[in-house]
């Protein structure tokens, strides 16, 4: 079958303009062998394309991400160094309150820190989950020993109300959970209880972290997973629940929400499904 020169010409100032990045539309439904060639290239720039943009939008994903990161640790830092500069000239009750607020704000430091690197390992795919079965009971005295300074100082107590035996990664669910409890914490008066419940039914396997707080208004609950958008605490970051949502959906699993409200508390619900 001959080609018209024409058609070859065309086919090459098409591919060109392809390459400049113009957007060109190579189908033609003709059956002939240089309608499929340009079928072909169709689909081939197509991709290329999607390729390009999934690229750029990883990108601009990574500068808002830097962007958020810097401006999370650039307020403690510039509060620390100024209570630094304070702590020579300031009274002895002074240097003890700014001592403890700059230990404060260097732990809060460390563990945004911590967060982001487990995050960015997550995110990069080096985590391998190893699945073992562990009692519930001793994944909660393993998710409780990072908070227990934070419980501590507002009185709280976290109450398991059921026991049973959990497949899953121990390390990495224990983390999870550490992040559910914070945020319950965060969110739960001081003196309160925090509880802790399992179960099972012929779908999936769970564990739920209850807080004691006045629930989640509806308006929040679409942000509650955005990364650096989703705390409402003043003295959140955002990075937990991610994390812990990150964690679980790597084990194939979910974790759910019931806002609560009218006296009760919010609970996330960690699923992993059989």
């Amino acid at each position: 079958m001959l080609v018209k020169k024409s058609e070859i010409l065309a086919l090459s100032d098409n591919v060109r303009k392809a390459i400049d990045g113009q957007t060109v539309d190579f189908r033609d439904n003709r059956e002939t062998p240089l309608s499929i060639l340009k079928n072909d290239i169709h689909t081939l720039v197509s991709l290329k394309n999607e390729e390009r943009d999934s690229a750029a939008a990883e990108q601009q994903l990574l500068v808002e991400c830097l962007s958020n990161i810097s401006h999370q640790l650039k307020t403690p830092i510039t509060s620390m160094r100024i209570m630094a500069d304070l702590l020579e000239d300031a009274p002895p009750e002074k240097q003890q309150e700014f001592i403890s607020n700059i230990k404060i704000g260097l732990s809060r430091m460390e563990w945004l820190t911590a967060a982001l690197l487990k995050m960015a390992r997550l995110d990069s795919g080096a985590i391998t989950f190893t699945v073992t079965t562990v009692a519930v009971d001793g994944l909660l005295k393993t998710a409780l020993e990072p908070l227990e300074i934070l419980l501590d100082v507002k009185n709280q107590t976290v109450e398991l109300l059921h026991g049973m035996a959990l497949p899953c990664d121990a390390h990495w669910t224990a983390e999870a959970l550490t992040n559910l409890i914070k945020n319950a914490s965060e969110y739960s008066p001081e003196g309160s209880v925090i509880r802790v419940d399992c179960g099972e039914n012929p779908i999936y396997r769970w564990v739920s972290v209850t807080d004691a707080g006045k629930g989640i208004p509806r308006a929040d609950m679409a942000r509650l997973w955005g990364r650096f958008t989703g705390s409402r605490s003043k003295t959140g970051y955002g990075v937990g629940l991610p994390l812990a949502l990150s964690i679980v959906r790597g084990q194939n699993g979910d974790i759910d929400v019931d806002g609560g409200g009218n006296g009760t508390g919010a609970t996330f619900t960690i699923k992993l499904f059989k």
